[in-house]
């Protein structure tokens, strides 16, 4: 079944945590800090790849889990690192987030993105050995892995896209013109799912065509096969839009593909188009032209219109030289548009905020928000005395107490780290 839209949640795995040892053998008086530090938690890793050509694989699996790290142990022994989860996501994959925003484009074979990190590794014991502390009994936790919910949407990257009404002969062109098998049938709505075929020109000259299921009225609003399968008409160069030239009303059954075109949410129309007039078998040559130039005269001008006949590649091959000068015109648009981009593009400094805090009074008592100490609190053991101490020598620091003082907090008032705990101040 293709599948061009799924929800998934992606969860990293945790960091291990630190262990607190001490070194006990036979013969060996105070052998000395000894905990060894927690692995690292796995990534989760997208890779966009040419071999996969729909999301179905995600469509029963909603919760992705990279593996947690283990914890360390005695002797100095670290944990192993989880390892990564990498998932393969066909080319054209956009990713973004619960607040729509685009966490990844894949548009190249083997680009990877990692969409959720996982979490560091607390260190043992004997991380924390110095000259002035020679027997800590601090141990870090491991992290926690990110958890995010993510929606994956597929939308196809084709040179040519093949639009128009149901049953306007969309497949039977791809067919005849590519490598491609779709279904044909004689009934409206055959394609289901858009289909993909390479058309050779010779030497080392190829473009991508891309048959888009039959649009029909309300198509952008949801009507019909809806505007799931517009999305893949976005990353086309050129549109070539297939008009039966049997139908009753020729420049309406244009209009109404134009019209939802139109009302996506981006204008279609703007793609460079050609119109093509199919299945002229069976008409004389002067029924042709006269339905050509009634044609013409409600389309804008320099429009470019075609008659074919896919099914016996009447006209296909002029149609393909024409295809192919308007993809090249296209790409060296797009050419000097992107290198244009790049000269009106101004670098800004990038300001790193992870040391940036925030001390907030609440009815509960003082909350403490910043990317850096809530790190540091998430690695606390909030029942051992020692790690306390330790987070409160970091805020000291940091200049988090001073705040806290300015701010009327006096002793036994409860510091507050979101849900990641709290000590007093």
């Amino acid at each position: 079944m293709f599948v061009d839209k799924v929800t998934v949640l992606v969860k990293a795995g945790d960091g291990g945590n630190g262990a607190l040892s001490f070194r006990h053998e036979k013969f060996i008086d105070k052998g000395g800090p000894d905990g060894g530090n927690g692995g690292d938690g796995g990534n989760v890793i997208f890779e966009s790849s040419q071999n996969q050509n729909t999301l179905s694989n995600f469509r029963y699996k909603k919760k992705l889990q990279a593996e947690s790290g283990q914890a360390g142990g005695k002797s100095k022994k670290h944990g192993a690192s989880g390892k990564d989860y990498v998932l393969e996501v066909p080319v054209g994959t956009v990713i973004t987030n619960e607040k729509n925003e685009i966490v990844a484009d894949l548009v190249k074979n083997k680009q990877e993105v990692i969409v959720a990190a996982g979490g560091k590794g607390g260190f043992g014991n004997a991380h924390f050995i110095s000259s002035t502390r020679q027997t800590p009994r601090i141990a870090e936790n491991g992290e926690k892995g990110d958890e995010v919910e993510l929606t994956l949407e597929l939308k196809m990257i084709a040179d040519v896209g093949l639009i128009g009404l149901p049953n306007a002969g969309k497949s039977t062109l791809l067919a005849s013109i590519s490598n491609a098998r779709p279904e044909i049938a004689d009934y409206p709505f055959t394609t289901l799912r858009p289909n993909l075929g390479v058309v050779d020109f010779g030497g080392s000259l190829s473009l991508l065509f891309a048959d888009i299921p039959g649009l029909i009225k309300g198509a952008s609003k949801g009507k019909g096969l809806g505007d799931e399968f517009l999305r893949h008409i976005e990353r086309t160069k050129v549109l070539l839009h297939i008009v039966d030239v049997y139908q009753n009303d020729l420049v309406n059954a244009y209009k109404i593909v134009q019209q939802e075109l139109k009302s996506y949410k981006i204008d279609l129309t703007r793609r460079p188009q050609i119109v093509v007039l199919n299945k002229i078998d069976g008409l004389t040559e002067d029924e042709i032209k006269q339905k050509t130039d009634k044609l013409r005269q409600k389309l804008p001008l320099k429009t470019t219109i075609t008659v074919i006949s896919a099914k016996s590649k009447i006209g296909v091959k002029e149609l393909l030289f024409a295809v192919n000068k308007l993809v090249d015109k296209e790409n060296k648009r797009l050419l000097i548009l992107n290198n244009k981009q790049d000269k009106d593009t101004i670098q800004t400094l990038v300001i790193d905020i992870g040391d940036r805090w925030e001390v907030v009074k609440t009815s509960e008592g003082y909350t403490v928000k910043g990317k850096k100490i809530e790190r540091f609190a998430s690695r606390t053991d909030f029942d051992n005395y020692h790690g306390l101490q330790r987070l409160r020598d970091i805020m000291r620091k940091m200049g988090i107490m001073h705040e806290l003082t300015r701010k009327g907090a006096k002793p036994g008032d409860k510091i507050i780290f979101k849900s990641l705990g709290r000590l007093e101040f």
